[in-house]
């Protein structure tokens, strides 16, 4: 089967007061049709950057620099008019928003919503609009009669799946999720994680999901990319990765979750604090926050090395290094 979605050479480099922000360094990814990418990493990481350059919606006034290459189905994202890829947003690829309260109007229903993202790809009168808008409401568990309501008068949980109804309300072929449970109770956070995983199943809708939380990760996604500085340092399918984990930072991940075995009560952190964008370091831009670093990889740019086939580390000494945690 080939790649549904490929990423290569992903560039992105904002700007503020004249400095540059260098968010994307070089990501590359591919994807099969119908499955299912988590993209994992601290806050800044550039996760949300990636999905953006995907969907083509990176704010205009500040983004200095976008290259590379985006194809989806062959066809390529980075090289569409404007006016064409109005047409591929919302109809092949759609965004789940982090936060509903910022992606929701709230001068219009939820109805009215549905409805424009249905008439601004399929041509249908209002009639027909309201009812594929019912349709969805219902299919993500709201009821039917809701559809004048505003957004104010729905709860978080409900928030959520309407932005999920607009988001499929074309089928889209692709689907990218940024933190869509984030701000939501862990009950409400199960409902909305099942209810995507039954639609991905129900229209074979491929999906790229950005979390911070390895056990969503590990319920949901079919692979899995550690991104870190804009970079991704290791990738592989989810089994690969969860019983392989071979960069430090990946290991760091894991190492700070909580233990349930074993008499280590406490947490162990990965020690100091992401670099600034503005000013990364030379050489292995996780190098100042690792205890395996020496001098080369303070120096040279880690290269990507494959583990194992289709598992792949951004790390020097990764199969040199003894057992050990962080």
């Amino acid at each position: 089967m080939s790649d549904f979605l490929t990423v290569k050479d992903l560039v992105v480099e904002y700007t503020s007061g004249g400095v540059p922000i260098q968010a994307v360094n070089g990501v590359s990814f591919s994807m099969k049709k119908g499955s299912v990418l988590g993209l994992v990493g601290e806050t800044g990481a550039g996760k949300t950057t990636i999905a953006k350059s995907i969907i083509r919606v990176l704010p205009e006034a500040s983004t200095k620099k976008c290259e590379g290459t985006v194809e989806l189905d062959g066809q390529s994202i980075l090289e569409l008019s404007e006016k064409e890829m109005q047409k591929v947003r919302g109809d092949k690829i759609a965004l789940i928003s982090q936060d509903p309260m910022t992606a929701l109007n709230p001068i219009h229903s939820v109805g009215e919503q549905i409805m424009e993202a249905i008439q601004a790809h399929e041509e249908v009168n209002k009639k027909e609009a309201m009812a594929k808008g019912m349709e969805l409401l219902e299919m993500v568990g709201i009821p039917k009669e809701r559809f004048l309501n505003y957004p104010h008068e729905f709860s978080g949980g409900m928030k959520q799946r309407i932005v999920i109804a607009i988001a499929l309300a074309c089928n889209p072929e692709l689907l990218l999720a940024d933190e869509p449970t984030t701000a939501l109770d862990v009950t409400i956070q199960a409902q909305v994680l099942d209810l995507m995983m039954k639609l991905k199943e129900e229209r074979g809708t491929s999906m790229i999901l950005i979390t911070h939380d390895l056990g969503v990760v590990a319920e949901c996604c079919d692979d899995v990319a550690v991104v870190y500085a804009g970079q991704i340092v290791e990738s592989g399918d989810k089994y690969q990765v969860f019983h392989n984990p071979s960069h430090p930072y990946t290991r760091g991940l894991f190492n700070s979750l909580p233990q349930f075995a074993g008499n280590d009560r406490r947490l162990h952190p990965i020690p100091g604090l992401p670099p600034d964008p503005t000013r990364l370091p030379k050489g292995c831009y996780f190098s100042p926050r690792c205890p395996y670093a020496d001098d080369h990889c303070r120096s040279a740019e880690g290269q990507l090395i494959e583990i194992e086939p289709g598992h792949v580390c951004r790390c020097q000494n990764c199969q040199n290094r003894k057992e050990g945690s962080i």
